[in-house]
């Protein structure tokens, strides 16, 4: 794939999130379902990733970048996360002085229930990808359990699901 197009397609999908993994739908439809150059199991494993390396939960378009184009596609990932970062500030100068009226509120809450609904529908072909045995369908459950009803770090969820997969492997 042409690092060119690579770098826009993914500049389209984090410059129109609100937060890391809002910009998942649109990876999922431009490179697993039209362009066919990314599988459901290495965007599960790009994901994975960017969630287990610190920093912002967007990173894990840095891995789709390498999984598509090797170390230049991870260059590419690169700058297309940090690009809406420079753009903010130009933005928020415009924006800043209108933020307050309820017609540009009501937009900003309008592109975030939209964001949300479009996490959840590519959470789902992903989900029947990574959940194939019970095991992992326990895990799951277990690990949204533990963080809706604790105010516990994820850090014991990816050490207690780490636990509970070997655990699944050894018996």
């Amino acid at each position: 794939m042409n690092l060119i197009l690579l770098y826009l397609l993914l500049l389209k999908a984090t410059a129109t999130s609100f937060s890391g993994l809002t910009s998942m739908p649109v990876v999922y439809h431009d490179f697993v379902e039209n362009r066919h150059v990314l599988t459901e199991r290495q965007l599960n494993a790009a994901v994975t990733a960017g969630r287990t390396a610190p920093g912002p939960n967007g990173l894990y378009v840095v891995s789709v970048g390498y999984f598509i184009a090797g170390i230049p596609g991870a260059c590419v990932g690169c700058l297309a996360v940090i690009t809406p970062a420079f753009l903010i500030i130009p933005m928020l100068r415009y924006l800043g002085a209108r933020a307050s009226q309820p017609a540009v509120r009501s937009a900003i809450q309008c592109v975030m229930l939209a964001a949300s609904g479009l996490v959840v529908s590519a959470t789902v072909p992903l989900a029947r990808d990574a959940l194939t045995s019970p095991l992992a369908v326990g895990i799951a459950v277990g690990s949204f359990l533990f963080l809706v009803l604790t105010k516990k770090d994820t850090i014991w969820v990816v050490l207690g699901s780490a636990a509970a997969g070997l655990a699944g492997k050894l018996l």
